[in-house]
């Protein structure tokens, strides 16, 4: 890499895209992790569906507004994706295990989190195997070149 990493910078454009797609999962988290805390006439039903008790629902609230902020501070927006990646795995699980169809939206949701986070963080993209030139990766020396 000819540019560290700690020196890239990302255009406002990008920067306001990601920000904007960033919000989606953790309003999305917020407001699941809210409705988990009110616990509304119809949760216990549809928790019983998805077969996990109630006495459950505190805890995944909990863990979802953990993982947002989490997610939401720069410095530790990584570890967040990683976490909300983890949980909307289990939410995936667990709504294929059952036959809803709804098992798309978490990986869905887990995609957005990382492409928002992609578009802000730019030390992220470092890690990406993309390649930003038409120059071949590994430069062979020619044999004229090498005789002095």
């Amino acid at each position: 890499m000819d540019i560290a990493p700690e020196t890239r910078s990302v255009s406002k454009t990008a920067l306001w895209i990601g920000r904007v797609l960033s919000a989606v999962p953790v309003l999305m988290l917020l407001l699941s992790a809210a409705m988990k805390f009110a616990q509304p006439e119809g949760m216990a039903k549809g928790f019983n569906e998805l077969g996990w008790p109630m006495r459950f629902a505190l805890g995944l609230g909990i863990l979802e507004a953990a993982c947002a902020i989490i997610y939401v501070i720069p410095q530790t927006a990584v570890l967040g994706a990683i976490l909300i990646t983890g949980y909307l795995g289990g939410a995936t699980a667990t709504h294929l295990r059952v036959g809803q169809p709804a098992f798309l939206a978490p990986p869905i949701l887990g995609a957005i989190a990382w492409l928002g986070l992609l578009l802000r963080e730019p030390r992220l993209r470092g890690l990406l195997p993309f390649r930003t030139s038409s120059r071949p990766a590994v430069e062979i020396a020619s044999p004229a070149s090498t005789n002095g």
